[in-house]
């Protein structure tokens, strides 16, 4: 009864959350990309020219396939926006270009938990792929070593994840401030930039929650157990 509670804890309520998230951020993206942004800039514009105005023309921006799989590439420096971010002059695709140029902002001027993160990145890499192999293994070989690895692996995991958090809510105050200064975004149009990139933010809030409560289930279920 005990680890029931600790899984619902754990995992599912996590997985309510994370699923909120997710359906929040799309819904948000898909309302105010029904909303005209009034200057006529689309995405691919306003990226430009915050980046112009930042001193990054030689930061390209680039249209990439799919939804909501825009991104700032720190090994390219390149902006890549998703095709319905690109091409369309909506309140979304406003906030989305502006929030990936933050990014670019960040990485020029060395912002530190985005070097930090970036530092991470190699490690979180392997960690993300091989902690739930070696979780199983050590599960299946009843093997506390390999538990422990794979627990640390996963740690690894949600480390990377808490550095994210204030990297992406520093690209979103950047963003805001470029549209301001720029005079892209007017006040009402601010505050639908403000909910999509909230809405943005909290599936990273939701997805380190996640983590943080899945290490505490493996912590308490498969180490805290083992210490006889």
């Amino acid at each position: 009864m005990h680890n029931l509670g600790l899984y619902i804890i754990c995992f599912a309520i996590p997985l309510a959350l994370g699923l909120w998230a997710q359906h929040k951020v799309k819904s948000t993206f898909q309302e105010y990309s029904q909303v005209p942004e009034d200057t006529g800039l689309t995405g691919a514009d306003v990226a430009r020219r915050v980046l112009d105005a930042n001193g990054l023309q030689g930061v390209p921006v680039n249209a990439v396939p799919g939804e909501l799989t825009d991104h700032y590439d720190p090994r390219t420096r390149t902006v890549n926006l998703s095709e319905p971010v690109y091409a369309a002059a909506t309140v979304s695709s406003t906030a989305v270009a502006a929030h990936e140029c933050g990014h670019a902002i960040q990485h020029a001027k060395a912002y530190k938990p985005m070097t930090v993160r970036s530092a991470l990145w190699p490690a979180t890499a392997f960690a993300s792929s091989t902690w739930s192999i070696v979780l199983l293994v050590g599960f299946v070989l009843q093997s506390l070593n390999l538990i422990l690895v794979a627990v640390v692996l996963f740690a690894a995991v949600v480390l990377f994840q808490l550095v994210t958090l204030p990297v992406e809510f520093d690209a979103s105050r950047r963003a805001a401030v470029q549209l301001k200064t720029l005079g892209i975004a007017n006040p009402d149009e601010s505050v639908g930039v403000r909910k999509v990139l909230t809405s943005a933010a909290l599936t990273y809030v939701a997805g380190a929650l996640a983590s943080l409560a899945q290490l505490l289930y493996f912590v308490t279920v498969f180490l805290g157990g083992n210490r006889n």
